[in-house]
Parts: structure tokens; sequence; C-alpha cells
């Protein structure tokens, strides 16, 4: 039987080894019910909503492929949360100007609500609302059973290697900071949101996936089969939006306390965590950037009152059952907000839509805006683009 070990030394032995830990029975059971159920539906709803969305956008394209014969002109506006760079950069013109870029404005609420719920509840977002980390836990799920059936353990990277993996998400966001936040001004700003190139970005990225190439299959099918071997390999490694909101989560008030006097050391809820936090082992609150609030850990604890949510502000816990409502409400009362507005569809016309999609294969991603001749070739490709649209008479 395992026994908790407090020394630093062996307790980085116990860390590469979380795999090979040994329950304990617990002395009782006392659980104040589980919120995984919960977290499972709420995935399963985004899910949904995602492929919606996706259908729509669908019929959206085909209207301009077939010249208005089929499909539908409207326009999902949901599909801006598959925008997060051009949203993020609307939120920063938005804090430069008081302007809100009309390009994509469902991508400036659905990102504030994003940030908002990863500063209430963590990087909840991750684990109970991403689409992609709906299906990286999946496919976690399905290649841990596949090695506990084969080799009777989880597979786990050393520390040494798993640092540094770590260390390129980071470097992924700061590279993306430094591209927005310290080289581009308002004018800058600007010229890139109204560039053709970001209002039809949703229909380029939908061409990405229905006309994709062999390389980018390749890589979707490297990213698989390492996320069966190493769980979530694209979330903790690669995804720089994750890194983000895993910076935010650390300035949540709501933390995931473990009660020392209580705790068994059953050593459960090390277990139940998908991202490898010794949970066990913290003096009080779980603070890590890798912790997206999925709550298996919570759930794993057989005694009441010995790991759960806190305020650590006002001291006082958080019941299972507020969770699920905090994490949606937090969530749609942003979309709410930019319908309620009137800045959620956004205000670009069909004859653009046209002009813009015809020329889609043409139209690149702005090479930079560091030097004034570089904005200047940016807002003559735009301009050009522009040109082209017909313009209506007035009445």
């Amino acid at each position: 039987m395992t026994e908790k070990i407090d020394t630093k030394k062996e307790t980085i032995i116990i860390d590469h080894k979380i795999d090979q830990i040994k329950p304990k029975k617990p002395i009782r059971k006392e659980r104040e019910g589980k919120v995984q159920p919960s977290r499972l539906w709420s995935q399963f709803a985004f899910a949904l909503i995602s492929i919606w969305i996706g259908v729509e956008f669908y019929y959206f394209t085909q209207y301009f492929e077939t010249g208005g014969s089929a499909g539908s002109f409207y326009r999902p506006p949901g599909v801006d949360a598959f925008l997060p760079i051009s949203s993020m950069m609307s939120v920063y013109y938005f804090a430069l100007t008081g302007d809100l870029h009309q390009a994509h404005p469902a991508g400036f609420f659905i990102f504030l609500g994003i940030l908002s719920l990863s500063f209430v509840l963590g990087k909840s977002f991750c684990s109970w609302v991403c689409p992609v980390g709906t299906i990286s836990e999946a496919i976690g799920d399905f290649g841990e059973a596949i090695w506990l059936k084969i080799f009777k353990r989880k597979p786990t990277l050393p520390r040494w290697l798993d640092y540094p993996l770590r260390s390129i998400k980071y470097l992924l966001l700061g590279f993306l900071f430094i591209a927005v936040f310290f080289s581009m001004g308002a004018v800058a700003l600007k010229a890139f949101l109204d560039s053709p190139y970001n209002i039809i970005s949703d229909v380029k990225m939908y061409y990405f996936f229905a006309d994709i190439s062999q390389f980018a299959l390749i890589v979707i099918a490297v990213l698989f089969l390492l996320s069966v071997f190493i769980r979530s390999f694209w979330c903790r490694y690669l995804c720089p939006y994750g890194a983000f909101l895993g910076v935010v989560s650390l300035f949540s008030p709501l933390k995931i306390k473990r009660n020392t006097e209580k705790c068994t050391s059953c050593h459960l809820c090390t277990i139940a965590c998908p991202s490898r936090i010794n949970v066990e082992n913290v003096k009080k609150y779980v603070i890590s950037d890798e912790c997206t609030s999925c709550l298996k850990c919570v759930d794993a604890c057989p005694l009441r009152d010995t790991l759960y949510v806190e305020n650590i502000i006002t001291k006082k816990k958080v019941k299972k059952k507020a969770i699920t409502p905090l994490v949606f409400g937090t969530f749609f009362l942003f979309v709410g907000l930019g319908i309620v507005t009137g800045n959620w569809q956004n205000k670009v016309t069909k004859e653009e839509y046209e002009v813009y999609i015809e020329m889609k294969n043409s139209l690149g991603h702005p090479t930079g805006v560091q030097s004034k001749r570089e904005l200047e070739i940016m807002e003559q490709r735009n301009r050009e683009a522009k040109e082209r649209v017909p313009v209506k008479p007035q009445k």
C-alpha cells in the first residue's frame, strides 16, 4: 500500500508514477453528489451547437457557390467562436478606440464570455465547453483504456520531457501577443479587421477543412495518434488559447480546496485528475495553469468537505449543484448581451461576400504591419478588393 510522503524529493518520485498509485479504501462515504453527469451534458450540448453551426455555415457557403440557387444567405454568428485571434483583436481594438468592429461582432462577446468564465471558474472552458477539448478528452479516455488493457498502467511522459513540451504553447502565445499587442496600434488593427481576408476568414477556414490538403490530414492524424499515447497532447502542449486561459485562471477566486485534516490520503483524487496534478499533495488550494476545473478529483473524493470548490475571498464553499448554472450563466450572459445590444449579426453585405468569396484564393493573410511600407501594401490590397464591390444606388 502506498504511503503519503511529504519530502520534496520523494514527492517528485510519486509524481512520475501517478498511474501506479493504488487507492486505499476510504473509511466511509459521504459523497455530496457528482458533477460529472452535468459536465458530460454540457459537453454534449456545446458539441451539438457546434455541429449545427457547421451545418448552417455549409448552407451559407452553398449559397455563393451556386449563385443563390441553393443554400441560404443566413450566416450563423456563432461561427465567430472559431476565430479566436480575430475576436481577441476586436477586443483589443475596442479597448484602444471604444469602437466595436462589425466584421465579427459575435466573436467579441464570445471571447469576453470565455475570458470571464476562465476568471470565474478557472480554465473550465476547456473541459466544459470547447469541442476540441471534448474530442481530446474522448481520445485520451480511449488511449488510456487501451494502455490499461495491455500494459496495466496509464502512459505518462517523464517530468524532464513534459515541462519543455508544455512550454511550447506559451512560446506560441508569446509570439501571438508580441505580434498583436506590441506591434499593432489602432490604425494597424483597423486595417487588419477591415481587410477582406479577415471578413471572410470564417469562409477560408471552412474551405481549409472542406478541401483539406494531404499535409493537413497527415498533421491531424499525427496529433490523433500522439493524443492516444499521450493524453490531451494538443491541449497540454500546443494550444496557445488554452495557455492564455490557464494564465487567466490563476486569478480566479474559485479554487479547489483540500482539507488536510480530513484527508485520508486514499489517492483517488490524484488518480482521477486528467491533468496529472498531485491533488493529494497540495497544502490548501489547487493552483495550476493545467487545472481545467473538470472537478473529477472532487467527484472522486469519498469524504464530504474534504475536497471541494471554495471562494478564496469569502472563504465559502461552492456547492456542486451551483457549478453547472455558473458555467452556463457566465458564458451566455455575454452571448445575450451581444444579442440584446444588436451586435450579434455582422454588417457585411451580400455584395461584399460575393466579391470576397470569389477572390478567396487570392486573399492571403496580411504579412505584417511592422513598417509603413507593409501597412501601405495591406491597405492597397484592401482597396483593390473593396473597389470591386458594386455600390448600391441611393434611394
